[in-house]
């Protein structure tokens, strides 16, 4: 399924917080992680200028945000949500698979940290991440080309 990115705008903060709930809220509440709006409020916020709305046929369907960090020489992506109604299409592993690319491209690694209760971790992992550390709630992971 194809799919444009277009910068995240002070508008879509309420798009944002919904689609965080709906697609968040499980599973930080079974790592007992704050999920008050303040608090993801301040997540959505966070590193907002690198925040981007996934379009499909013109429609919101997710967010992806993954910022690059210049003296580690890696990418790395801190949200990756799609709305349930666009799951389970490609749209993740794509865009994904596409900043894995252009990193290699480049000469850049790409990382990440999943909660341990996200079963996107398997997700992960069969597009080429694997586990670096880990902490109580979340594994922190690289992809391998």
């Amino acid at each position: 399924m194809g799919y444009t990115l277009r910068k995240a705008k002070e508008s879509d903060l309420e798009y944002l917080l919904q689609l965080r709930r709906l697609t968040m809220d499980d599973y930080l509440s079974q790592n007992g992680v704050d999920i008050s709006d303040k608090e993801h409020l301040f997540r959505i916020k966070f590193n907002f200028s690198d925040a981007k709305i996934i379009l499909v046929n013109g429609v919101k369907a997710g967010l992806f945000k993954a910022s690059y960090t210049a003296s580690n020489s890696q990418w790395y992506i801190y949200q990756v949500q799609i709305h349930p109604n666009y799951q389970g299409l490609g749209i993740g592993s794509k865009i994904i698979l596409d900043l894995c690319q252009q990193a290699l491209t480049n000469d850049l690694s790409v990382g990440l940290s999943v909660l341990k209760s996200n079963p996107a971790k398997s997700l992960y992992e069969r597009l080429g991440f694997s586990v670096t550390s880990s902490t109580n709630c979340e594994y922190e992971m690289v992809y391998n080309s």
